[in-house]
């Protein structure tokens, strides 16, 4: 069995270095769906953070009992055992928010983020280890969403958080609002961590 990077090589790796969303383009779905409003996104991360390192740690606990022949359906069952967690816990306490994200905290377990992190780290490497590496996956994948919201909801609704943040004069971008607006900010992050900080063999242009 290769050696383990240290642990905090594994948080920073999710967190910045081969981030989900920026470098690795997953989870592109919530991405558009859910940062129109600074709150839809936050709970969604929050739901996503917890459901990434409990299933990841899960799996770690499984991994010398579950046959390889079924593995892919145990762990499904173990990402949707804790995304009905989420889904009771934000129906319970906050159900307008609930509504308001509609079909997306469930469509949590086909986020391929959670799947990929089970199947190429959490099966393989012990229980500690894959809890830091889902945190630090789940982390990097918030930070971007939380990012995109902090400049689609003060463009789309002159807003923040539901505090009025531009002037009455501010002429609202309705493109913001929509997934289209997600879009186009994610790509031109991309297009900018791209630029200056290329990968190795890529050169800047």
């Amino acid at each position: 069995m290769p050696t383990l990077p240290p642990k905090k090589e594994i948080f920073l790796t999710g967190l910045w270095k081969d981030n989900p969303v920026l470098r690795q383009i997953l989870g592109i779905c919530s991405t558009l769906a859910v940062t129109n409003l600074m709150v839809n996104t936050l709970v969604m991360d929050v739901g996503l953070i917890f459901t990434v390192c409990m299933s990841s740690l899960t799996v770690s606990l499984l991994r010398r009992y579950t046959p390889m022949r079924i593995r892919m359906m145990v762990q499904t069952l173990i990402i949707a055992s804790y995304v009905i967690i989420v889904d009771i816990m934000i129906r319970a306490y906050l159900p307008d928010i609930s509504e308001a994200l509609g079909p997306y905290v469930a469509l949590i377990i086909t986020n391929c983020i959670i799947m990929g992190r089970c199947e190429a780290f959490a099966r393989h490497n012990p229980p500690v280890a894959s809890f830091i590496d889902g945190l630090g996956m789940s982390l990097g994948y918030s930070l971007v969403l939380i990012a995109i919201a902090f400049i689609r909801e003060p463009l789309g609704f002159g807003s923040l958080l539901g505090f009025r943040v531009m002037p009455e004069s501010f002429v609202q971008w309705t493109v913001m609002i929509m997934a289209p607006g997600a879009f186009f900010t994610l790509g031109i992050m991309v297009w900018i961590l791209k630029y200056f900080r290329p990968q190795k063999g890529e050169e800047k242009g």
